[in-house]
């Protein structure tokens, strides 16, 4: 439960902030324990657009929490204690209430002596990854906190840049298809019709490619309504039915899996992900069944995440991963069976899988150039093949005409 209060603390300031606890009694021994005198506290109500939320927990952005993660492993590396580094940061985040109550969440559980870890599992105002906690709750056990943190701060910054690169990169084409679909459309529903009224004075027969595109242009004239109902129709179910059916999720991931071009590009981008994560758990002292479950489940693909659930599952009774993943060589690239195959015999899982992570990423971003450049004039010729089809259409009754 979260709290707001206002008060004065011991240098006599006055301050209005938040606090989390279980309960309001929780709540007011906290703010005793911190030196605040409160005028008053009372549970924190949600605001109108809060309500909506579905989850009690905000989701972190890989950009905030590799920025976080990087500041706290400069504090420690400088001799400064994870409490005090925690109230230094906090101050970097004044404008961001939520941040700030999550970093003020943490320095209390440590105040009261529980370690990082258990703060970051325990405190209920963030949701953040499962690999990131499990990172956290070893690298604590190993003395190597800092050099964890600066790691996953790599990786968080990395996967944020990928992300905004494919992105940017659909950002032309994807604009390209709905400006022409909407100029396909205007010209059916709104163009077509008024020429349409011309012809109908002429006494002679249409050409085949004139009455198709009057006949879809007066479809859409007179279901324009309908068609935009029926296509939020679909995209709603489509999005509900991902979300909430696990079956039909994983035969949409199956589908896309099987696609040309882009189904390479999305086994290698999820192939590369696994084995980075799985190299930095590795170095960081994960058992490595842990590390197949964790690494496994920062994947998007259910196919490929089931894959590696299901070969985590073999490894636990004595199987090794590349035997595990033998019977999966249709979907998982067989290079990459055989060079985790020799990364076990040599006993260098970890740099063979670091060295994994960075082909597949490289050879992604070539095939996606690859993609956008063969997918920029394959749309110019889609948008102006229909658009002189339509046109020419339209003309063809009026040369026939003058002509005779």
């Amino acid at each position: 439960m979260i709290f707001k209060y206002k008060g004065i603390t011991a240098e006599g300031k006055k301050v209005r902030d938040k606090i989390e606890a279980l309960s309001l009694e929780e709540a007011k021994s906290k703010l005793r324990a911190k030196g605040i005198i409160y005028e008053y506290i009372e549970e924190d109500t949600k605001s109108f657009f809060e309500r909506f939320e579905f989850s009690k927990k905000r989701k972190i952005s890989p950009q905030e929490l590799s920025s976080l993660s990087r500041e706290l492993a400069i504090y420690i590396r400088s001799g400064i204690s994870i409490v005090a580094a925690l109230k230094v940061v906090q101050t970097h985040y004044e404008r961001d209430k939520k941040m700030k109550l999550f970093l003020s969440t943490l320095s209390t559980l440590l105040d009261e002596g529980k370690n990082f870890y258990t703060a970051l599992d325990e405190q209920s105002v963030l949701e953040l990854p499962l690999f990131f906690k499990e990172s956290i709750r070893v690298s604590e056990d190993g003395g190597i906190l800092d050099e964890v943190l600066l790691e996953l701060s790599r990786f968080l910054k990395e996967q944020d840049k990928i992300q905004k690169e494919i992105k940017s990169a659909f950002a032309y084409p994807s604009f390209m298809v709905v400006i022409s679909l909407f100029m396909i459309v205007f010209m059916l529903t709104f163009v077509v019709p008024q020429i349409t009224g011309i012809f109908a004075s002429m006494d002679q027969e249409l050409p085949k490619a004139t009455l198709f595109v009057i006949a879809a242009g007066d479809f859409f004239s007179q279901n324009f309504q309908l068609i935009l109902v029926f296509i939020f129709i679909v995209i709603t179910i489509f999005v509900l039915l991902r979300k909430k059916s696990y079956k039909f999720a994983y035969f949409i991931d199956a589908l896309l899996l099987k696609l040309p071009l882009f189904g390479t590009i999305i086994l290698k981008s999820e192939l590369a992900r696994f084995a980075y994560m799985a190299s930095l758990l590795t170095r960081s002292g994960v058992p490595f069944v842990r590390t197949i479950n964790l690494s496994a489940n920062i994947l998007n693909n259910r196919v490929i995440k089931e894959i590696f659930l299901d070969a985590s599952q073999k490894v636990v009774e004595g199987k090794l991963l590349s035997s595990a993943l033998n019977n999966s060589y249709k979907t998982i690239d067989l290079a990459f069976i055989q060079s985790i195959a020799l990364a076990e015999e040599t006993s260098e899982v970890q740099s063979v899988l670091s060295n994994l992570s960075e082909l597949y990423f490289e050879e992604n971003r070539d095939k996606i150039a690859l993609l956008l450049t063969l997918l920029e004039p394959a749309l110019m010729l889609f948008v102006g093949g229909t658009i002189g089809f339509i046109v020419a259409a339209m003309l063809l009754p009026i040369f026939s005409m003058s002509i005779h």
